[in-house]
């Protein structure tokens, strides 16, 4: 049984099972967190993706424990502790499915759906973190299914018979995965049954789940598996070509990739594929330029990316930088049980042959790179464009910060929401996707305590102010964005930057106050800001609700800090975030708060 106060209980429940339903007027940017409008396909069709708006509640320190008089659930699975949790709460375990989940040391998460006659909810999701015995936070977007007007629980329309017209509508082809029944809470609160298929283009790198309606046999809703960025060996601290170039000799970290970068099941390979990831142009990938896998083909700006020594060179370093992006954010959790990208997962959980394809000088487009997260057990596919702003043109695999970056939305959509790859599709928590790419590539490129300003997309862009409106900056002057600036954003890559602003101070202040640690690519343990602040990053997306809100995706942050540290940093990170405008009473208005907690 899990102790709380006799408040708690109507209290949340009546936030938990409240519908969303739209009522006006309400300004723009009050849908950000549950609502996103995408024109999609060759018919440049317009599809709303819909969240019900979340309840996020978490604990701190202080979390109820999980026992009882002569019962304990300690040491139970992940998925009985989480049910047993939501009895507690009023939810009855048969109206939930557990979804997913691991353990991570002593922390431990579920994720699980609302069903309604036995058929799962899409939008309908919860989480549940534990820290040890206790229950630390329990986010959801259940609705109240005695109130919701809903579809009969039985198709009159099959899933087949509408896929030529969906899939003439979305540009492209089933892809053969599994079609499920789902049903979908639509933004007046009704709630469609649905059935829900894969439809890929691979020429042109669009990936969708359709939601077609099971009695009406219209297009309802999508998941968007890419993520875009506007914005590619270097050493992984490095940001660009101009940076130089250096010989590296067994980079790989054994304890993330016990048999090597090149691992292929069977054996090794001798090319730029292994058990993390594929790099690749066509259907070519780079062979070792002499025996004991030496890959030393030199980039040369001067001359065309297409060049055949760019070209090896180029899937060298793509290769590069993801296998170090997959080594070190499996040292800060992000595991096989984490819903990691691996070939083989050796036994250790999770969903297998889903390594990261990485396609060099994607033929689909220019100036730009994406990555495309889908669940896990199906590799995720990051596409790297050439940029034809110079002449001779500039590869997007030359500078780092792109490809960490693209790697990040990866890590972000799986570890957020139980590797579904559903829930940053808002598009507030859209906008939280490129903010946490961008953060991901200013922590990489910052090598010393005194935390300098970080410029996104320089060499590609060729232009030192880089492909963002500001620098990323403790200095308002510098970058004057705050919270409130989101009332005049309306688009991802916008909103993006106000949040990795946002984590840019976090940093700085973390590193003033606890310094700067150079192994912070392999010592997870470290007492350093650096390494403190990355292990915030990583804990906090596990912890958030699918579909997090600026507001929840900072609390996740200060519960992640009572798990980790013992609510140690708790004042320090109050005092970033509010230091732009995410204090301690900031709601969804995005009306800038400066409040810190008393105390602070």
């Amino acid at each position: 049984m899990v102790a709380f106060t006799k408040s708690f209980f109507p209290l949340l429940l009546a936030t938990l099972l409240a519908t969303y339903v739209e009522a006006a007027p309400w300004p723009s940017y009050a849908k950000h967190s549950t609502h996103r409008r995408r024109t999609i396909g060759r018919r440049a069709i317009s599809v709303e993706s819909f969240q019900p708006k979340n309840t996020f509640k978490t604990f701190g320190a202080d979390g109820p424990s999980i026992s009882s008089a002569g019962n304990t659930l300690i040491g139970s699975s992940v998925k009985d502790s989480a049910l047993s949790f939501l009895g507690t709460i009023g939810i009855d375990s048969t109206n939930v499915v557990y979804k997913s989940g691991f353990t991570d040391g002593s922390a431990r998460y579920a994720y699980i759906r609302q069903t309604i006659d036995g058929i799962p909810l899409a939008n309908g999701v919860g989480n549940v973190a534990f820290n040890g015995d206790k229950v630390v936070s329990f986010g959801s977007s259940f609705v109240d299914a005695k109130s919701a007007k809903i579809a009969p629980a039985e198709p009159t329309v099959t899933w087949t018979s509408v896929l030529p017209e969906i899939e003439d509508a979305l540009g492209g082809k089933f892809n053969g995965q599994n079609a499920t029944l789902e049903y979908l809470v639509q933004p007046d609160g009704s709630v469609a049954l649905t059935h829900v298929v894969q439809i890929q283009n691979e020429e042109t790198n669009e990936w969708f789940e359709a939601f077609v309606d099971a009695h009406t046999g219209k297009l309802v809703s999508v998941t968007d598996f890419v993520s875009h960025a506007s914005y590619t060996v270097l050493p992984i601290t490095k940001q660009t070509f101009e940076d130089g170039l250096e010989t590296l000799v067994d980079p790989e970290d054994l304890s993330a990739s016990p048999f090597g970068w090149h691992s292929i099941g069977k054996g090794n390979s001798t090319t730029t594929s292994g058990n993390n990831v594929l790099s690749f142009k066509g259907q070519q990938v780079t062979q070792e330029s002499s025996a004991g896998l030496n890959f030393n083909a030199e980039y040369k700006d001067t001359l065309d990316p297409t060049n055949a020594v760019n070209l090896n060179a180029a899937r060298t370093n793509a290769f590069y930088v993801m296998n170090v992006m997959h080594d070190f954010s499996y040292r800060y959790g992000f595991t096989e049980s984490a819903f990691n990208f691996q070939l083989s997962n050796f036994g250790k959980g999770g969903k297998e042959q889903d390594r990261v394809l990485m396609s060099v000088q994607d033929a689909s487009g220019t100036n730009n790179a994406n990555f495309a997260t889908p669940p896990d057990g199906q590799s995720g596919i990051c596409r790297m464009f050439i940029w034809d702003i110079t002449s001779p043109n500039r590869d997007g695999t030359m500078e780092n910060d792109v490809m960490i970056h693209e790697m990040t939305h990866g890590i972000t959509n799986r570890l957020t929401g139980g590797g579904t790859g559903r829930c940053l599709q808002t598009l507030e928590s859209g906008g939280l996707g490129e903010g946490w790419g961008d953060a991901m590539a200013a922590w990489m490129n910052q090598n010393s305590a005194q935390t300098k300003d970080f410029v996104m997309g320089s060499y590609v862009f060729n232009n030192p102010k880089g492909l963002r409106k500001f620098p990323y900056s403790v200095n308002k002057a510098t970058n004057p964005l705050t919270y409130g600036s989101l009332q005049r954003l309306n688009e991802v890559h916008g909103i993006g930057e106000v949040w990795a602003n946002m984590l840019h101070n976090v940093y700085a202040v973390l590193v003033d106050e606890r310094g700067f640690s150079e192994e912070k690519l392999t010592n997870p343990d470290g007492k350093e800001g650096n390494i403190v602040y990355m292990r915030l990053f990583m804990r906090s997306l596990s912890i958030q609700p699918c579909n997090p809100s600026f507001v929840e995706a900072r609390d996740a942050w200060i519960q992640a800090d009572a798990d980790l540290y013992n609510g140690a940093n708790r004042c320090t990170l109050f005092q970033a975030f509010a230091s732009r405008g995410l204090g301690l009473n900031a709601d969804n208005t995005f009306v800038d708060d400066f409040t810190v907690p008393a105390g602070c």
